[in-house]
């Protein structure tokens, strides 16, 4: 066969595209609905490539959750950077990027992922370490009651819009987001 014939394989980009793809699929359709098929299809790759970088789905999920946690970690770390302020810096980029997150609403891959980690043990065990970790790291800066209260808050909202309790119109939503920003600035 001809070099130009021999397609190179480029197995951190089909990952890329595998995660990508489960993703879009979890927003748009749930992960109820997801499949590994739809996901080789939509990454055009085999069912069988798919199954050499994942196993199983609940390995695809997993994977997609600690990419989203990798991607939140990322932002955080940028929004942090920026504020000039050490204390409470941890909760301040904790709100914004979970008020962003909740803004998204369906379209975020978090809506599907975020509810199934109330039941999947093993996601629950990557969101808790991953929230442990960030909290030893920010013991200096964030562990006063009222940035705990402000993280605790900011989780309830979240949640509630995502499950659809709350319904908070833009507005609503705005002033809780005010509020929770003012408690984390020191008395």
């Amino acid at each position: 066969m001809s070099k130009a014939h021999r397609r190179e394989k480029q197995p951190d980009a089909v990952r890329r595209s595998l995660l990508d793809q489960a993703a879009r699929h979890a927003a748009e359709d749930g992960l109820g609905a997801l499949t590994l098929q739809s996901v080789a299809d939509a990454a055009h790759v085999t069912k069988g490539g798919l199954l050499h970088h994942f196993p199983s789905k609940q390995a695809l999920i997993e994977a997609v959750f600690e990419d989203l946690l990798g991607t939140l970690d990322e932002e955080i770390d940028r929004m942090m950077s920026a504020d000039p302020v050490a204390h409470g810096s941890f909760t301040r980029a904790y709100i914004d990027a979970f008020f962003q997150v909740t803004r998204d609403g369906e379209s975020s891959p978090w809506a599907a992922i975020s509810v199934s980690c109330m039941t999947d043990a093993k996601l629950r065990a990557l969101w808790s370490g991953w929230m442990r970790g960030r909290l030893e790291r920010h013991a200096g800066t964030d562990s006063d009651q009222p940035l705990a209260l402000a993280r605790y808050a900011t989780d309830g909202i979240w949640l509630a819009n995502l499950t659809e309790i709350s319904g908070l119109p833009a507005g609503e939503l705005d002033n809780l987001y005010n509020q929770l920003k003012m408690m984390t600035v020191s008395p």
